[in-house]
């Protein structure tokens, strides 16, 4: 099991923990993770990260597609990657939601599985440098010959020297794009991932698998789950804690008919949770909906409570499938703890 650590995205301040990113490291952490939403980008952090360290994984958990093309976003890993050494740059794609791309970087929804499929087959093509790009995408074309070209654009092929390896992951929970995942990429940030959900995802990634048509398998595809893990005596005002971030996302997050973070509560099989929680906050009663969130669903997506607790509650993670773990916390301790727990 390898671990990762999340540093997520800023608040109104911008603030990277160099100290905990460099104790994960020294206590044999796989990875360190960033994020972005409409504030602090993925990527500049992780270059500031890469000078400071020595050998962790750097990974964007995750790149939204919307705030750069796809020859970009290979020239962004890319160069990060070179200036770490190579070989320590994940390339993790999302596609956020229509709240974000229609109205942060001001374009359209349109079809997200052709983005991204044409997004990931672009970025390969940059990274092998084999020959100069060129795409006939439904979603992307290089070079661009669409409405305003002059037609004058030539395919080109990276000035700079690349790592052929770099991977590229992808944070997915829907059917059509977890096929995806399985079938282009090298590893998967599931979404919503708890012990257990490991079986509802299977019969999709395999079938993605079977479409990537090289024998590829589970043993070529790196999965990171991903949770809370806070140590504390009181459980209850832990769980609290989280739930106003979780009404946010699952309710008032997008429109009422496109929430990817309410389907997958309805997947984990919270339905009527679902509901109640949307119609609330949607309707302004935002404690109420807060309220309305069990502990029980906050409880089984994280390891809270003593640290008798949280041993008690890891194997249930280490047993569910994934290949690595990113603890988000900024305790210490936590970091101590879960280094301790993978070494036992």
């Amino acid at each position: 099991m390898k671990l990762g650590l999340s540093i997520g995205y800023s608040g109104a301040k911008l603030r990277i923990p160099i100290e905990h990113i460099q104790l994960a490291e020294h206590l044999g952490y796989d990875s360190v993770w960033t994020a972005e939403a409409y504030g602090s980008d993925a990527i500049t952090p992780l270059a500031y990260i890469a000078a400071k360290t020595e050998r962790i994984r750097l990974g964007t958990g995750i790149m939204q597609l919307a705030g750069r093309a796809p020859a970009m976003a290979a020239m962004q890993a890319q160069t990060v990657d070179a200036l770490a050494g190579g070989g320590r740059v994940i390339a993790g794609l999302g596609v956020s939601g229509p709240q974000i791309v229609e109205g942060w970087y001001g374009e359209p929804w349109g079809k997200p599985y052709w983005r991204l499929r044409d997004y990931i087959q672009i970025m390969r093509k940059v990274n092998l440098r084999e020959d100069p790009v060129s795409h006939e995408g439904r979603e992307y074309q290089l070079p661009y010959t669409g409405e305003g070209a002059l037609g004058l654009g030539k395919p080109l092929m990276s000035i700079m020297h690349t790592n052929k390896e770099l991977p590229i992951w992808m944070g997915s929970g829907s059917e059509a794009t977890v096929k995806l995942t399985a079938e282009l990429c090298d590893g998967w940030l599931p979404m919503h991932f708890v012990p257990g959900r490991m079986d509802f995802f299977r019969p999709w990634v395999e079938e993605g698998f079977r479409r990537a048509g090289n024998g590829k398998s589970w043993k070529d595809l790196e999965i990171q789950g991903r949770g809370p893990v806070f140590i504390t005596d009181d459980v209850g005002a832990a769980l609290a804690r989280v739930k106003p971030s979780i009404a946010l996302y699952a309710g008032g997050m997008g429109h009422k008919t496109v929430n990817f973070h309410n389907e997958h509560m309805r997947q984990r099989g919270y339905p009527e949770v679902a509901e109640r929680v949307q119609e609330l906050y949607l309707a302004g009663r935002k404690q109420e909906a807060i309220d309305a969130i069990p502990d029980e669903y906050v409880d089984e997506a994280g390891l809270y409570g003593s640290v008798k607790r949280i041993e008690e509650r890891w194997p249930a993670w280490a047993d569910s499938g994934i290949t690595g773990f990113t603890a988000v916390t900024d305790q210490e301790e936590a970091i101590q703890l879960m280094a301790d727990l993978v070494k036992s």
